[in-house]
């Protein structure tokens, strides 16, 4: 559904959110690692997070890294996906036409309509927070070395 950047960009925030805090910040290495992602990917995919400070949060220096506030970890998950530019994604036809709609729509479009709508909710309902909450409960994982089963 999203793009490979995108489904690293969650994986990513969720591991920030379920390890870090103000005092313990994460490095790229210990992400990279945690979400099976090559640390230069990894880097540029965190160099979006940290886009307006809203999310992602950055301190340099030798005790520097990655953390989340505890504000940051409440948001919903659709703000990952807009920070990743995949907010269109529930904007747009499932087919890709440029004139779907209500009154013109493509052979999906009433089908597809309730499910999209799902998915709005879902992303907007759902905070960072509880998804990490979920790992940290062993309710879900992010990663095979931590997967249930």
């Amino acid at each position: 559904m999203f793009s490979k950047t995108t489904e690293y960009a969650l994986r990513a925030a969720i591991y920030i959110a379920q390890k870090s805090t103000a005092d313990k910040k994460l490095g790229i290495a210990e992400i990279a690692k945690a979400i099976d992602s090559p640390q230069s990917f990894t880097a540029k995919i965190i160099q979006q997070l940290t886009r307006g400070n809203t999310l992602v949060s950055s301190v340099r220096g030798p005790n520097g890294g990655f953390f989340m506030t505890e504000k940051a970890k409440r948001l919903p998950v659709r703000v990952i996906l807009d920070l990743m530019g995949e907010d269109s994604k529930f904007q747009t036809c499932i087919l890709g036409l440029k004139q779907c709609s209500e009154l013109k729509p493509c052979p999906m479009h009433f089908e597809y309509k309730p499910i999209k709508e799902q998915l709005i909710s879902l992303f907007a309902d759902r905070s960072i927070e509880s998804l990490a909450e979920d790992i940290n409960n062993e309710h879900a994982f992010i990663n095979s070395r931590n997967k249930r089963g």
